[in-house]
């Protein structure tokens, strides 16, 4: 027997522990998550300092080394993450509609458990509570592959949670992570269709791109984002540098991120300076085209095809001067990885045009990209943000992670 198979069957018994769950029960699970987090908050960072050093040694980005860092501050607020989906309502059980027919059935659709839902993502350990505590929440059982660069982290991480849904009561298999973290392995928990009833990728194009090519198993894709920031001729300057400064500088290594900025030409002489002068404090490099160099200068690196469709998840934005809202659309319809887009402006004409046309899965007025996340929407933590048109698109709550069931009532109906 294979170690996914072995996973997968582990996975098949828990599950059955998690899916008939009442929702006290795994309540008081997520609390004694949130609680044992806390508590081990120290052996948590001992082993993300382990990684730390090998990111560094390895030569990884500081922005995505700042993806991989834990602290007690950060460890607290995933634990506050947890707790925050207690508050939520439980969508299992819940009913969607309900009709009956002309001959007296009662047709009723509810929400039930996927069943086992397998991830797959890169060095950010946060997601390995995410994807556990939204998974127990809605009652499903949860095989996780984190990547190498936060292995040690993961591996703590997964162990604390393990023993605490152990204390509450589950089988403790509800939540796996694969200690291999080989590409072969990876490749066959893809194609674990036996196991899995869902397989989420949560990272860049590169994984993204693997795992829709190699998996039979049914993919939600999450998670890259090329966002974009349009500056309409009659935004408010102050705003508009608010918001791009926001977007781009909070924290560039997430997907979403500000990486390209598109400007009305009525505007860029006045705008473009100003958004330099701010984003010069966290040393932005601007890859422009001709009339952006022109406004700023030689500071501007030549912007390229692949700078225009790149998620650079650093401290790097591409910037084109624009003759209007509709040549902005184009631009974001041409480029954009679908995950969220904001115009600037005071023009409500523009404003509606903009959220009719972009096809992104969250689009905004005059308001940071940065707020796409499960949280800020209200949503407690999420599992990713969904750029595909399926049952699920944005940030993916606990209603994302439940399919339907259809019960019928009747009295001795039979069909002719």
């Amino acid at each position: 027997m294979s170690y996914i198979d072995e996973l997968g069957m582990r996975a098949l018994e828990a599950k059955k522990s998690i899916a008939t769950a009442g929702t006290n029960e795994k309540n008081a699970a997520l609390e004694a998550i949130a609680e044992s987090l806390t508590e081990n908050a120290g052996k948590i960072i001992s082993a993300n300092a382990l990684d730390l050093k090998a990111a560094a040694e390895s030569g990884m980005s500081p922005s995505l080394q700042d993806r991989l860092m834990l602290n007690e501050s950060r460890i607290e607020g995933i634990a506050s993450a947890v707790r925050e989906l207690i508050a939520l309502e439980d969508p299992v059980g819940k009913t969607d509609s309900g009709s009956v027919r002309p001959n007296g059935m009662r047709i009723t659709k509810i929400r039930v458990p996927m069943g086992v839902i397998g991830m797959i993502y890169e060095a950010r350990p946060n997601v390995t509570v995410d994807a556990a505590a939204i998974c127990l929440k809605t009652g499903n059982a949860i095989i996780l592959r984190g990547g190498k660069a936060a292995y040690h982290s993961n591996k703590i991480i997964s162990e604390i949670m393990r023993e605490a849904v152990a204390k509450a009561g589950f089988n403790k298999d509800i939540i796996q992570l694969m200690d291999d973290t080989s590409r072969e392995l990876t490749t066959e928990l893809m194609k674990a269709d036996k196991y899995l009833d869902l397989l989420i990728p949560r990272g860049g194009a590169g994984l993204i791109k693997s795992v829709t090519q190699n998996a039979t198993v049914p993919v939600i894709e999450t998670g890259t984002g090329n966002c974009h920031i349009f500056v309409d001729e009659n935004a408010d300057i102050d705003m508009a540098v608010s918001i791009t400064d926001n977007a781009k500088t909070r924290r560039p290594s997430v997907c979403n991120a500000a990486e390209s900025l598109l400007v009305h030409r009525n505007i860029a002489e006045k705008f473009l300076p100003a958004v330099k002068a701010k984003l010069d404090g966290h040393s932005v490099e601007i890859r422009g085209d001709e009339e952006t160099a022109k406004i700023l200068g030689d500071c501007v690196i030549p912007a390229t095809e692949e700078d225009y469709a790149a998620e650079f998840l650093d401290y790097i934005i591409s910037v084109k001067v624009v003759s209007d809202v509709g040549e902005a659309i184009d631009h974001i319809a041409k480029y954009s990885t679908g995950h969220s887009e904001c115009i600037v402006t005071n023009d409500l004409q523009n404003a509606e045009r903009f959220k009719r046309e972009v096809d992104s899965a969250c689009v905004y007025v005059n308001v940071s990209t940065a707020f796409t996340d499960g949280g800020m929407f209200g949503l407690g933590a999420e599992i990713g943000i969904s750029t595909q048109k399926l049952h699920a698109r944005g940030p993916m709550g606990l209603y994302e992670l439940t399919s339907n069931k259809y019960l019928i009532d009747g009295s001795g109906q039979i069909r002719e």
